[in-house]
């Protein structure tokens, strides 16, 4: 749709196919979307990202809430490329992704060093991403994609999207994937498709963090994970 409305915007219950059985997965969680066209690069949906989080917490600080100290968001909030994280702190360069105590490491050192809760760590392993993920042009080892974390927990992901025909079936055979299931996802990019990206936010994990909670369930009205499906 961002071919046509340039903007597009969604709230709605999103669902995990995988096993897990953290504090911070859930099966059914609330995400907050949006896919924004003609941008240059992630570093544009990394702005929005920063003004959409700052409205939130804005409208949050409005709320009396005794014990809970809403995390203020800076003007510019810092970012650090994911090669750069790895080299900080002493993880194998071959990582594909950060762990948990990774995230908290990069949130202390960002509060630390800048004052700041909020932290994007840019340019993830193409192997980690997506197939429609846009690689850096410089180097299409890493990606134009990023995460932000609040308090040294990622509570959103986003980046820029391939937008060309071609680019699309390039990285489909790369990754040996069968065209056949994406035949009509792809016909908008046959027929063209503006330079997009766009991040998803997970609502409850945002609040998670922001009011303290050791446990995402705490935060949710009924929470549905591997043991509860039904309220």
């Amino acid at each position: 749709m961002v071919g046509a409305l340039e903007r597009v915007y969604e709230v709605a219950p999103a669902f995990r196919a995988e096993p897990h059985d953290t504090s911070r997965h859930v099966s059914q969680y609330l995400s907050l979307d949006a896919e924004l066209g003609f941008i240059r690069d992630h570093q544009d949906v990394m702005l929005v990202v920063r003004e959409v989080v700052a409205g939130m917490v804005a409208e949050m600080s409005l709320v009396n809430a005794p014990g809970v100290e809403i995390p203020a968001v800076p003007e510019s909030i810092p970012q650090i490329h994911f090669r750069d994280a790895l080299v900080m702190l002493g993880v194998p360069e071959d990582e594909p992704d950060l762990a948990p105590e990774h995230e908290r490491a990069l949130g202390e050192w960002a509060l630390a060093g800048y004052d700041s809760a909020w932290l994007f760590v840019t340019g993830y392993p193409m192997t980690k991403r997506p197939f429609y993920t846009h690689p850096q042009p410089s180097d299409p080892r890493w990606s134009h994609s990023f995460d932000l974390l609040c308090l040294g927990l990622e509570i959103t992901t986003g980046g820029q999207r391939l937008h060309l025909y071609q680019e699309y079936m390039a990285a489909i055979a790369a990754r040996e994937m069968n065209p056949e299931p994406f035949v009509g996802y792809l016909e908008a990019f046959r027929t063209g498709m503006p330079p997009h990206g766009g991040f998803a936010i997970g609502l409850e994990r945002m609040i998670k963090q922001i009011v303290g909670a050791g446990n995402v369930r705490e935060v949710m009205l009924f929470p549905r994970d591997m043991h509860r499906l039904a309220p």
